[in-house]
């Protein structure tokens, strides 16, 4: 695959576009409202927790397009998390890979969390027909770590990083908290294995670019302004992915003209080589159980990187895309493979906070 040009910031037609709906409203919109909103989500665990209030920390986990594909289902001392098939992605995630991932994500953070109040949880995957996360809750001592204080403050930094490298001795912590049955975690922190990487990730962004179906479908998760991001609960922000918020109707007018095929290609570029590393996580086998798996193997990375100061994102592309993920695969030397995620890593300031949906409404 060719070397693209050096990358160019591709903001100033997304906020000239954005002087349609008023500058003022696009560089300093009312958040008071939705901030609030973001801490309530992420205050203090109880010290002694019901189900229900576990299950708000667990829905600060990791998932696709923040589309939250999980339902909760409460029994005494037992929380069994299962798909929401409302909310899949099926032209970026045709086989529900992501949901599952995702599950994982939920299920994990959920364990962590019973742990630090004393409830140690016994996390078992179920994968008939219908997948499902399964954790028995018992009683037993007190368990904080790092990776729980960290859950509210995780978060996927879709920005610029500062391009320093990290430590070895916090890069084995990573490499330490991933570990899970199932799964591999690779690290690439050499400038000439990120290009590679970053190859394929804009092999991946040109061939979504062009497919007008997967346009529409991630245009139909995107929030652009604080009140739509309040009303739904769910979905990508603009403002968490450092673009200006705007009225709805006129983000939703001028998406065409500001995400082009140009403006993803310098901003993937730019983010993977501000970037100390690239994780790709791939599982044994391409199934919903070792989906799970992978999902509670980063979620463990995600919370110790944030631990540790370090911001995570994903560039999904090499995998999302059947005929890169081939291709990818082969660069990798694991032709035949299908590897799951691949999250950058670096240090950065924090993005605003995305939001989720209350309790109450997924609770089945």
């Amino acid at each position: 695959m060719p070397r693209r040009p050096p990358p160019r910031r591709f903001l100033k037609t997304g906020l000239a576009a954005a002087a349609l709906g008023g500058a003022g409203y696009a560089l300093w919109p009312k958040l008071g409202p939705y901030r609030a909103e973001a801490a309530s989500l992420r205050r203090p665990l109880a010290t002694e927790p019901d189900l229900a209030e576990l299950v708000r920390f667990a829905t600060l986990a990791p998932n696709s397009h923040n589309t939250q594909p999980w339902q909760f289902r409460l029994q005494e001392a037992r929380v069994t998390i299962l798909p929401d098939p409302s909310r899949r992605t099926p032209v970026v995630d045709p086989d529900d890979h992501h949901l599952c991932v995702s599950l994982g994500c939920a299920g994990e953070t959920l364990a962590v969390a019973a742990a630090a109040r004393g409830r140690p949880a016994d996390l078992r995957v179920e994968a008939g027909d219908t997948p499902a996360v399964d954790l028995a809750l018992g009683r037993g001592q007190v368990a904080e770590s790092p990776l729980f204080a960290a859950i509210p403050l995780r978060q996927s930094t879709r920005s610029d990083y500062d391009g320093l490298p990290v430590a070895p001795a916090d890069l084995t912590l990573l490499e330490r908290a991933a570990r899970q049955d199932g799964v591999s975690l690779a690290l690439f922190t050499e400038p000439a294995d990120r290009e590679a990487i970053l190859d394929h990730v804009i092999a991946g962004n040109d061939a979504q670019m062009d497919d007008a179906a997967f346009v529409d479908e991630l245009r139909s998760w995107i929030r652009f302004s604080p009140e739509r991001a309040l009303a739904t609960g769910d979905g990508l922000f603009s403002l968490c992915s450092g673009n200006p918020a705007l009225p709805e109707q006129v983000g939703q007018t001028i998406f065409g003209s500001v995400f082009t095929k140009e403006a993803e290609t310098d901003r993937y570029a730019r983010q993977v080589r501000s970037s100390a590393g690239v994780a790709v996580f791939t599982a044994d086998r391409a199934d919903p159980a070792h989906w799970i798996a992978v999902g509670q193997s980063f979620t463990r990375f995600a919370l110790q990187a944030t631990a540790l100061g370090i911001r995570t994102a994903h560039v999904n592309q090499p995998v999302e895309v059947p005929a890169v993920r081939e291709d990818f695969a082969r660069w990798l030397g694991v032709p035949g493979a299908r590897s799951d995620l691949v999250v950058r890593f670096g240090r950065a300031p924090a993005m605003p906070m995305s939001l989720r949906r209350p309790v109450e409404t997924v609770l089945v």
